[in-house]
């Protein structure tokens, strides 16, 4: 039994990793510890608000009795606004706190493109776009070429949270670009573990999506990660 244990912010697609354990690989779970938030704000000042030490390891004390093999903080926003130093001491403090290997999603983007050898991307963010920019420059920062960067200006994670899948599709196809090897869809707040698979289909690319990247390297941070059907190209792709 591999156990990832999964610290979210707030309310939006948390309910996203449960759908995912009742009928991905049957020795894995992902038990949620909400975390708190000040303001459900995609502005800089409110994710460094979200992304704070004493918020994180609350919800790691929370999650202490499910006895996790490893722990994401799984909000892509609430790590690359602290930068690429920041964001793993940021990661660093959790598994201080918990004991065990952790990570967080902005990571796990780049360890991701890393594991299946791409380099040019296009980004597909629900966010504003001063907060797109730092995602933007985080992935820079550690060699990864953004060929395009799409913005779609939502504020809030509640409002990510009910997008429909044929608006994700859309967006995802509306930020393709034909340089890019892959597009990132970088919100934990948006719904995407159920259709994947889908989303690779309508660009014929690899598609890496927050939560399913939250997954897999948590999953990495523990060992090998097991194949598991309808996660795309990721979960497919042994080494």
């Amino acid at each position: 039994m591999a156990t990832v244990g999964i610290l979210y912010p707030g309310h939006s697609a948390e309910d996203d990793f449960a759908v995912l354990e009742s009928h991905a690989h049957p020795t894995l779970r992902l038990p949620v510890a909400i975390t708190t938030v000040g303001e459900d704000a995609h502005r800089v000042d409110a994710l460094l608000d979200l992304g704070r030490t004493e918020r994180l390891t609350d919800g790691v004390a929370r999650l202490g009795p499910t006895r996790p093999d490893s722990m994401m903080w799984a909000c892509t926003s609430g790590s690359f606004v602290f930068g690429r130093d920041g964001a793993r001491r940021q990661a660093d403090d959790v598994a201080a706190a918990a004991g065990v290997p952790a990570s967080s999603t902005s990571i796990a983007f780049v360890d991701a493109l890393q594991y299946l050898g791409i380099r040019r991307v296009a980004v597909a963010a629900s966010y504003p776009e001063e907060v797109a920019a730092h995602f933007v420059a985080f992935l820079s920062g550690d060699g990864v070429d953004v060929v395009s960067a799409g913005s779609h200006g939502i504020v809030t994670a509640a409002e990510v949270g009910r997008l429909e899948p044929g608006t994700v599709t859309a967006m995802v196809r509306a930020a393709d670009h034909p340089e890019a090897d892959a597009v990132l869809v970088p919100d934990t707040a948006m719904h995407t573990l159920g259709f994947i698979d889908e989303l690779e289909s309508a660009i014929g690319k690899p598609v890496l999506t927050a939560n399913q990247v939250t997954v897999w390297k948590g999953l990495a941070l523990i060992g090998s990660v097991p194949p598991i059907p309808g996660l795309g190209r990721l979960f497919g792709a042994a080494r």
